[in-house]
């Protein structure tokens, strides 16, 4: 017996055209396309004008391999954690962070990961399959409706930072932002959406020729090749030099500025030597440089930087003209901060 299609793996006009050949009106397509996506229907049966007999003969032929919330975890700070269980009962991990007035859902794109950061829980996990573009706009239609639920207003903003590569699963997470981001869709605007790398630089250039309108970060944290090999044995492959190239063809095709996510640790990045070589780093295209508080794993090899080394960091930084910003982690308590994801709830 042949499996049913995923109904959401269809084109509008694909679906249009199933309802044309099966003797219906191709209008019925886009009632369809409009109950999957603008209003994230879960089953046939939500879809209720439409007739039942025209339910009936979809559920015959497809399925809507939709995404279940199977635990969700509430941090004192306010922060949501959605283990998320796919149609194959593999679980990824999404969160809900509030701040002030805004909402920032940060979404993953693979279950596992692709690349071998030491200091990142969710590479621990290795890689298990790329998300297909419905699962990722699912955990953001999930966030949307905790967003108003808990915090009275839709989502402001979505981070690709949770579990995987993004880039490493490049069409998939570029067909989710365009669902995300259509009117037919949750009507984001991509300037609100950031992708998150940690350097693939042939992707990157990718970006750059595809003409995305979205922000991309780089999750950089060392500015010297044999200290970010160490922490990120990837680099090795995709050496600094070939990042810098990259983000310079970025950055002459869009325009548009480029975040660096950067930890400092004890020891491994909090010298002199590591401040100056990411200031001559930034100096290659515009940049904004986020300091991230570190979240520890559950070992004792990576350890947050005292903070005078933060303090190092922002005052060279800015002395040199380069913006700087100081993220404190949200959700520590339920593992739902920045490098803890890791199927734990």
């Amino acid at each position: 017996m042949s499996q049913k299609k995923d109904i959401r793996a269809l084109t509008k006009d694909e679906l249009r055209e199933f309802f044309v050949e099966n003797g219906y009106k191709a209008f019925r397509g886009n009632q369809v396309y409009e109950w999957l996506w603008s209003k994230s229907a879960h089953t046939f049966e939500d879809m209720t004008n439409i007739s039942k007999e025209t339910r009936q003969m979809l559920q015959e032929n497809f399925v809507i391999n939709h995404i279940e919330v199977d635990t969700m975890q509430r941090s004192k700070d306010g922060t949501v954690k959605n283990a998320v269980r796919l149609h194959d009962g593999l679980v990824v991990e999404s969160v809900l962070i509030p701040t002030g007035t805004r909402t920032t859902a940060c979404v993953s794109s693979q279950v596992g990961c692709s690349l071998d950061c030491l200091f990142c829980a969710t590479a621990r996990l290795k890689k298990m399959r790329n998300l297909n573009p419905d699962e990722i706009f699912d955990q953001v239609a999930a966030i949307n409706k905790e967003s108003l639920l808990y915090y009275n207003h839709k989502l402001s903003n979505i981070v690709f930072m949770g579990m995987g590569e993004p880039l490493m699963n490049y069409n998939n997470v570029l067909k989710s932002i365009e669902k995300i981001t259509s009117p037919e869709g949750l009507g984001m605007s991509p300037k609100r959406i950031t992708v998150s790398t940690s350097g693939v630089p042939k992707m990157i250039k990718k970006l750059a020729d595809d003409d995305v309108k979205f922000n991309l970060a780089v999750s950089l944290h060392s500015a010297i090749d044999e200290v970010r090999t160490k922490i990120m044995p990837f680099n090795e492959n995709f050496p600094l030099k070939d990042l810098k190239e990259a983000l310079e063809y970025w950055y002459a095709k869009t325009s548009s500025r480029v975040t660096y996510e950067y930890v400092v640790w004890n020891g491994i990045n909090d010298t002199r030597e590591a401040i100056m070589a990411l200031v001559d780093f930034c100096k290659v295209v515009p940049c904004k440089v986020n300091l991230i508080e570190y979240n520890p794993i559950d070992d004792g090899d990576f350890q947050q930087a005292k903070p005078q080394a933060i303090s190092d960091y922002i005052s060279i930084l800015e002395m040199n003209d380069i913006i700087v910003n100081v993220r404190r982690s949200r959700g520590k308590d339920i593992d739902a901060a920045c490098g803890q994801l890791a199927n734990k709830s």
